[in-house]
């Protein structure tokens, strides 16, 4: 059974072969087990060693660079050496069977940034942010994560966190001594920093959920009738030809997806079957996941050939059949009029839709247009500058906050009860203190590291 007092060891660089393995150790015995792997009497903490390492037999088994780390000075705060050897799979596995054999373990996944945030070396939301780096499929996520790790994120939650304290104070001063004449908590002061702190927490709310949608992504489905350009559309946004492309409808009859990154925000476009009545077995199979990419997907693009338009307005019923529409129209939609360049006519209005973009998706005419209201819409804004990169968790602890905050200014407000206004004060510092850490169930944790590389 795994003890967080136990040594471990992990291979810290990618599967397969390499130039250079690097292998981790962590824990009370990490020097003296790199002493028995490299014969040596001693390491100079953070000095680089080139020195042989050997097998249990004084065989050795490879040369490279020793580094140790001594605590409190590493990442996990304990004694850290790493093993930098040739980056064979069957060198890495010899040496990591040493060390095991010695007396160290292999590491959980994540149990490196578990043990930096459990010996108070980082928070959760930068242990988090070591993830987020390796995960991160495009610059801006990396550069979103890369600024978590140094603290951005946490720094707005400390401050967050000093001012609702500060409040706390002044509330409960007035509950714990009425006899003082403190009168703090029946003040416009009281009222103004509680307004303030929502608005500032909106502000971070938003550019949490921004922070998230660059570092999960966004699929968009393309949606239309046989023959609009849906095709096409994702062939001229990847920049390959992916799907095939005939006049012949129904050509397209399973989904076929590309990712492409816009404004640092990954989007995956997924090409789908033309929505229509079909008798055809195979296609009918097609239109069905079409239709339930319309519930799953976070965009959806519902493409029109410009060529079959020739009122100023159309229904969505009147472009799809009744049954077609109903399933399209039971989420907000996109209305993109493709094929531009073949029709002489005014693109309509489709009153259904939250917007209309007119393109000739073979030229790519307009597609920058395309792209930016894509990215308001995903995001709310024109622009993912100043992001934080974010999960789930943070923004649901960001979002319990601001509750807390909203009913402590409507408790006050109506009752001008100071008690209930404490108590939510009290309820939204805890929900701040989840996200960094400060508070977190063993479970969470677990959870959370779970999802880490071993050898991190």
């Amino acid at each position: 059974m795994s003890s967080a007092s136990d040594t471990i060891c992990a291979i810290a660089t990618p599967p397969g072969r390499g130039g250079v393995g690097i292998i981790r150790i962590s824990g009370s015995e990490a020097y003296t087990l790199a002493l028995s792997l490299t014969q040596r009497s001693e390491l100079t903490p953070r000095h680089a060693h080139f020195c042989s390492f050997f097998d249990h037999q004084g065989e050795p088994i490879d040369s490279g660079i020793a580094l140790f780390f001594n605590n409190p000075s590493s990442f996990t705060g304990e004694d850290v050496v790493e093993i930098q050897s040739h980056g064979s799979p069957v060198v890495m596995q010899q040496l990591l069977h040493e060390l095991c054999r010695s007396g160290a373990r292999i590491a959980e996944p994540g149990e490196f940034s578990k043990r930096a945030f459990l010996n108070d070396k980082i928070d959760l939301i930068q242990a988090e942010a070591i993830a987020d780096i390796i995960n991160a499929s495009t610059d801006i996520a990396a550069r979103n994560a890369h600024k978590s790790l140094q603290g951005a994120f946490s720094d707005y939650i400390t401050d967050l966190l000093a001012r609702i304290i500060n409040l706390r104070i002044l509330v409960e001063a007035g509950i714990d001594f009425p006899d003082e004449d403190i009168e703090f908590a029946h003040t416009d002061a009281v009222q103004q920093e509680l307004r303030a702190l929502i608005t500032l927490l909106k502000t971070t709310l938003r550019t949490a959920q921004i922070g998230q949608i660059i570092q999960s992504g966004i699929t968009v489905a393309l949606i239309g009738a046989p023959n609009a350009g849906k095709s096409s559309l994702l062939n001229q946004l990847g920049g390959l030809n992916k799907a095939i492309v005939t006049d012949i409808p129904g050509t397209t009859r399973d989904t076929l997806d590309t990712s492409i990154d816009i404004d640092g925000i990954p989007f995956t476009f997924v090409d789908t079957a033309g929505l229509r009545d079909t008798t055809d077995t195979v296609e009918q199979a097609g239109i069905a996941k079409a239709l339930d990419l319309i519930d799953s997907a976070d965009i959806v693009l519902f493409i029109i050939d410009a060529t079959t338009l020739t009122n100023d307005t159309y229904r969505t019923d009147e472009l799809l059949s009744p049954a077609l529409s109903e399933r399209l129209t039971a989420r907000p939609f996109l209305a993109v009029i493709n094929k531009i360049d073949l029709s002489t006519t005014v693109p309509p209005s489709i009153p259904d839709a939250i917007d209309v973009v007119s393109i000739a998706a073979k030229h790519g005419t307009h597609l920058d247009l395309l792209k930016r209201r894509l990215i308001h819409i995903a995001t709310g804004a024109d622009s993912t500058e100043n992001a934080l990169s974010a999960r789930q968790r943070h923004i649901s602890g960001l979002q319990g906050t601001l509750d807390s905050l909203e009913y402590g200014l409507e408790h006050f407000l109506t009752t001008r009860a100071s008690e209930l206004l404490a108590e939510d004060l009290r309820r939204a510092q805890d929900r701040l203190n989840e996200i960094t850490g400060l508070f977190s169930a063993d479970d969470l944790l677990g959870e959370i590291f779970s999802h880490f590389c071993i050898g991190k």
